[in-house]
Order: structure tokens, then sequence, then C-alpha cells
């Protein structure tokens, strides 16, 4: 059995403790993907101390230099592309059009961060007084924790990781129990592209580790992808603590069908957004809002689009979905389809497990679509994370409207439809971060923000140029050359 261990200060070690714990393929549990090191508090220490003596010096090297490396680790997940996306098929599940499609956003990321060293820009502004410059600039803040998901194990850390690296700050980065081995290749390609010992630290373990580096009096920021029950958690720690914390959590993102869409493409973007990536993402359609006028016809449609997708390993060329990560998701689809018929819903198809020959070996659920929800159902408000899409019925656009930003959650939303007044009018006021226009709620570019409203997040963007707020802090500095006291905040008029 192949053995991982974290990477610290530039060396591959074991835990301390010598600890261990195993990860499963969720395609077929009797596969055991390894044994990877089970880090506890003394391995946190020793990254975050590696971290903070890298810092020391790391952030005095020219941004444009750090931008060079940056580059070169672009070329490497290129390179590598296809290997690491088998991998990550292996320990998560998604087909690999889809891992290699989340390594390209980590490619996508490291060009455009290294390209983003060249443009940390400050201003220069007049002072009111004579002779006297005001100017301001970021400055890296020092050691950046950071916890991702298994979902995307490559492309969400790199959201975070390579940009907290390109503006001069360290980081140490607990990927999760679920997909360990995505982040011993990410430290791979790291070290190979020839970043300083212990700019990057990877820990391996379970979320209790997590919790350590949040603690952690020498974390200054913590960047967070999970549940919202544990970013509520973190940033209550964050506060008490008077630390930066970038939550990014959970989502119940709502897909809006007129009757005058385009029912084909709306049809592609609603079985794509519901189960792609098994509807294992943040950004998935969980929730579907068609028209009065068009909805036994379009549930029609949806009904024979999801039977037709073939279920199976990711690792195969023909598989349209794969599995959900493990056993207790598997066990939380079915709960949630059952709680969702005994409160009227219509199980229109699915609500099962996939065991057919040797599916059964492995945590295959079937797509799930129940028809007749509304607000009051658990299932049209709580996240499922899983291939399960409710759906309901909308007597009006306004209508429409009304059950779309009916949720505590606020990632992405999608509307359908030819009406140029309806479409703009929803981009104003759907309730979410992230709006799409005849385009399903999944799908993410590296230069735009990524991010979303009430109980998503707490107001910060990754991707583009505003994920270098949440990494930098700004500094002031005012320049006076008069040779005399001039007193500001004094009333000089």
């Amino acid at each position: 059995m192949e053995k991982f261990k974290n990477f610290i200060n530039g060396q591959w070690v074991p835990a301390v403790s010598g600890k261990t714990f195993l990860n499963y393929n969720p395609a077929n549990l009797e596969d055991i993907i390894g044994e990877f090191a089970m880090s506890e508090q003394a391995d946190v220490d020793n990254a975050v101390a590696a971290a903070k003596a890298a810092f020391e010096t790391w952030h005095l090297v020219p941004a444009p230099k750090r931008g060079d490396m940056m580059r070169k680790a672009g070329d490497i997940f290129n390179r590598r592309k296809k290997e690491l996306a088998r991998i990550m098929t292996r320990e998560m599940g998604k087909p690999t059009f889809e891992t290699e499609g989340d390594v390209q956003e980590a490619i996508d990321t490291a060009y455009y961060a290294a390209s983003e060293t060249r443009r940390l820009f400050g201003h220069t502004v007049p002072s009111e007084m004579e002779n006297k410059m005001n100017l301001t600039f970021r400055c890296p803040v020092g050691v950046v924790g950071v916890i991702t998901a298994w979902n995307f194990p490559i492309a969400v850390p790199s959201w975070k990781i390579l940009p907290a690296i390109a503006a001069g700050n360290t980081v140490v980065f607990k990927p999760s129990k679920d997909a360990p081995h995505s982040g011993v290749i990410f430290a791979e390609i790291l070290e190979e592209a020839g970043f300083p010992k212990g700019v990057f630290n990877v820990l391996l373990g379970t979320g209790s580790m997590g919790d350590m580096i949040v603690h952690h009096p020498d974390v200054k920021i913590v960047g967070f992808t999970g549940s919202t029950e544990i970013g509520c958690h973190i940033g209550e720690i964050g506060g008490r603590l008077n630390k930066r914390v970038s939550l990014e959590m959970g989502g119940k993102n709502a897909q809006i069908v007129m009757d005058d869409a385009n029912l084909e493409l709306a049809l592609d973007g609603a079985i794509w957004g519901a189960f792609g990536t098994t509807g294992q993402r943040c950004t998935a359609t969980s929730r579907l809002i068609v028209h009065k006028d068009v909805y036994e016809k379009f549930l029609d449609m949806l009904r024979k689009r999801a039977e037709s997708l073939r279920i199976g390993p990711g690792l195969e060329a023909t598989t349209d979905m794969g599995p959900v990560i493990h056993l207790k998701s598997l066990e939380n689809c079915d709960r949630m389809t059952k709680l969702a018929v005994s409160e009227g819903g219509r199980l229109v198809t699915g609500g099962k497990r996939v065991t057919d020959g040797d599916l059964a070996k492995g945590c295959f659920y079937a797509p799930t679509i129940i028809a007749d929800c509304d607000e009051t159902h658990t299932l049209f408000n709580e996240e499922v994370f899983g291939p399960v899409l409710c759906v309901a019925k909308a007597d009006s656009f306004e209508h429409a409207m009304k059950l779309m930003n009916h949720s505590e959650y606020g990632l992405s939303g999608s509307i359908y439809t030819k009406n140029v007044n309806n479409a703009w009018t929803a981009a104003r006021d759907i309730e979410v971060g992230i709006c799409y226009i005849n385009a399903p709620t999944i799908g993410a570019e590296a230069h735009m923000p990524f991010g979303g409203v009430k109980g998503t997040g707490n107001g910060h963007r990754e991707g583009g140029w505003t994920v270098f707020d949440i990494f930098t802090e700004w500094k002031t500095v005012y320049f006076d050359y008069s040779d005399k006291l001039q007193r500001a905040q004094i009333d000089n008029y």
C-alpha cells in the first residue's frame, strides 16, 4: 500500500505521532488509495513555524519574481493534467472529463495570479497640504491557513493558495481527508516550480486538525471552503481572535425556466447543473423553478434525459455521472428523497442506490427528480450535496423570482428566457453572488469574482482581482517634504 506524508519546510515527513488513516475510492470501496499521515497539534505547530520563518524572506522577493515561479507552476500543472485528473477521479469520483477541467482551473489561476504580480496596484493621490504626497500599496499579511473540501480538490485550493503566495504570503494547507492525494500532488508541483522551503506546507488529517490551524496564533488569515456549519464555527473563532477569515459555504441554487425559454437549452443546463459532479458542487442546481405553461412538458424532457445518463466509475470513458463521495452521503441522499415524498413531493425518477454489478461496491445514487415541491418543503430549503433535484411550479415571472429568492443561501442563480426585460430584471434582483442568463448555475472563470451572499459566505470574493483583497492589507504612506510641521485633521481652512 502506498504511504503519503506531510510536506513541511520542503521535506516529506510522517506525522509526529506516527498515526495514519486510509482513504478509499468511492466508486469501489474495496480499492484503498493509500495510507496518509494523521496530523495533530505538533504537526500543525511545525508547519506554521516553517511558514512563519519563510515569510520573513518570501515577502521581500519582488512580486514579479514570485510571478515567474507561479507561471512555472502553471506549466507543471499543465504537463501533469491528465495524470492528476485520474488521481483526483480515483479519490473523489467525478469523471475524468470533469477532473481535467478541475486541473485546468488551477492552470488558469496560476497564470492569472502570475500576471497579477505585475498589477498589485496602489493609488497615488493629491494631498490637501503643500509639498506632501499621499500613496497606498498592498502588503502581504503572513501565514495563511487554507482548508478546503474534497469536491474540487485542485481547483478550489488553487483559488486561495496561488493568489496568497503570489501576494507574498506563506501557506499551510489542509486538504480534505476525502481527497488528500490531490493535496500531496499540489505540494509536488509547487516544490518542482522552485518555491522556497516553508512557503507552502501540506498537512494531512481530519477536521479536528483544521480547528488547530484556525486557532493557531501565528496563522493570520484563514481561507475556508466547506459546509455552512463548519464555516460559521470558523467565523466565530476568527471574530474572537481578530483574524481575517474568508468563508465559502453552502448553496441551494435555483434555475428558472420561463415559458418563452429555449427548452432544449434549458434542459442541457438543468441536467449539467443538477447532475454534473453528481450534484456535489456548491453551485449545483438543486432547485428547478418552471413556468406552469411548460411545467409537465419540461418534467418529461428532464426525466428522459436523467434516465439516459450513464452511471459508473469516473475512470471509465463512457461515464456521465460518478458516485457520491461516501456511504454517509449516500444515506443522506436517500433520507432527503424519502422526506420529500413524505411531504408531498412526486418522485419522477431515481430515488435509490444503484447496485448493478460492480456498482454495488461503490456509492452510486441514481439521478433523482422530485416534482411538485414548494417553499414549505425541506428539500426546497436544505442543501443535499448529491444528485437530488427538486422542481417547483411558478405561476408567473414574479412568482418564479419569489421562489428563487426564498433561500437562506445566495451563491448562484440562473434564468432561461428570451424576454430581455425579464432577463435584466432577474440579473438585478436575484439574490446571489453569481447570476447566469441562459446558462446553468455551475461554471466559474478564473478571472472573475466567485462567492455568494446571505448564508453562503461572509462577503469575500475569490477569483479574479478581488481575491487579493483577502490576502493583502493596505498601507497608507504620507511623504511630507515641506520641512515644517503640517497638521492634518486640524481646521486648516
